[in-house]
């Protein structure tokens, strides 16, 4: 089985999407990707659009599985899709979700996926086969941090099946039983209070004294929790990350750092961002209303039915000390964001100022920036990263005034 994740609602993901498949976005103890590996005990490729073909490539020798990369798997799910037959296509209330077929032109569906061409199951056969269990299928980035809950619980249950922590260390205080500490983390002087969720603490994850935890929670590989840190459910940190400050249902992607007190609630952050010290997030307008959160498919703000929502920011973009950002803002990718008062709800990729106005980020500047954060990680930045930062520079050119 060549199983290859399709990102066929890549667009309903911006700008969380702009640099990385979609199934490479953490939700829950690991990627998209990650859980489908364990579904189907192979690691699957992916297809997103053509502009990051380079950087993420997929192998097309063998008969392909399409699965698309929204689509949050369960034991029931993979196994139905492991079932599929030629001509059949797995789909849930009408939204394509697996197919298995011998069409090996990536690189034509990848063109198709990144002129925003839809999709619909009869793209990829015509026998249908229903798939009628709960399914999550990720329709835009707020879905993320609301469904983190609900797949955080999943995610530990399957991965800490065969490992259970039971015996803890008498300076941490735990409350609960679904604790996983990994036997190489450094958990220090800390509270972990498990009775509202499981809480999961990966390889080499540092937990500083004084650490605040209510799970859900999870923090993955090498990242660090840091002194004095209040953590609220349901909240994952990826791997390599910095966090601390007070958090609550936040979910930050591999790279990126939160290391200094202030607010972040209700909110996704992409890799290679960083806060700075003080930076706060509202998520809850004063009025307990409806909040509107810029759409990047209608290219406009869009309510979504949710009173709480923070801030949703792309890889590679940055706020200053004492930054503010309003209830339900988007930030694209490699922006820079600092001076007093709130910016506008929308800040575009390559931007660089804040309320009191924005010029272009340079491009170049950008890529040095870039490099200095990536190599501080010994993380390569070349020619596949450049490309997707001048084709990112030019989509949202036209959001620039």
């Amino acid at each position: 089985m060549n199983p290859i994740l399709i990102d066929i609602n890549w667009r309903n993901l911006l700008p969380l999407t702009f640099a990385k498949p979609l199934s490479h976005l953490l939700i829950g103890i690991d990627t998209i990707a990650e859980k489908w590996e364990r579904h189907l005990n192979v690691v699957p490729g992916v297809l997103p659009p053509q502009y990051l073909r380079e950087a993420f490539p997929a192998n097309s020798d063998s008969e392909i599985i399409f699965i698309n990369s929204a689509v949050i798997p369960t034991p029931s799910l993979a196994e139905a899709v492991t079932k599929l037959k030629p001509g059949q296509v797995l789909t849930h209330r009408g939204i394509f979700i697996a197919a298995p077929t011998g069409n090996n032109s990536l690189d034509d569906l990848a063109a198709r996926i990144e002129k925003g061409e839809s999709f619909s199951f009869s793209n990829f056969g015509q026998d249908e086969v229903f798939f009628n269990e709960p399914t999550v299928i990720l329709e835009s980035p707020a879905d993320i941090f609301a469904q983190n809950d609900a797949i955080l619980r999943q995610d530990f249950q399957e991965i800490t099946k065969k490992f259970k922590t039971t015996n803890f260390p008498n300076h941490i205080i735990t409350s609960g039983f679904d604790i996983f500490i990994h036997p190489e983390a450094k958990v220090h002087h800390c509270v972990l209070n498990a009775t509202t969720g499981p809480i999961y603490i990966g390889k080499g994850a540092v937990i500083m004294e004084g650490s605040l935890v209510r799970g859900p929670f999870a923090i993955g590989e090498s990242s660090t929790l840091k002194m004095g840190a209040k953590v609220y459910g349901a909240t994952s940190i990826g791997k390599h990350c910095k966090v601390g400050g007070e958090v609550n249902n936040v979910v930050i992607n591999d790279y990126s750092n939160k290391g200094h007190d202030g607010f972040l609630g209700n909110s996704v952050i992409g890799s290679w961002c960083n806060l700075g010290a003080d930076t706060n997030t509202s998520n809850l307008k004063n009025n307990y209303g409806e909040i509107k959160v810029w759409n990047y498919e209608t290219e406009t703000l869009e309510n979504t039915g949710r009173q709480f929502h923070g801030l949703i920011m792309g890889d590679h973009s940055k706020a200053g000390i004492n930054t503010m950002f309003n209830t339900g803002t988007v930030v694209g990718m490699c922006a820079n964001i600092f001076d007093g008062g709130f910016p506008p709800k929308f800040t575009p990729s390559f931007s660089w100022g804040g309320a009191q106005g924005f010029e272009t980020f340079k491009i170049e500047k950008a890529f040095e920036a870039s490099q200095a954060m990536m190599e501080r990680r010994n993380v390569h930045f070349g020619k596949p990263e450049a490309d997707i930062f001048r084709f990112v520079f030019e989509y949202d050119s036209k959001f620039k005034t």
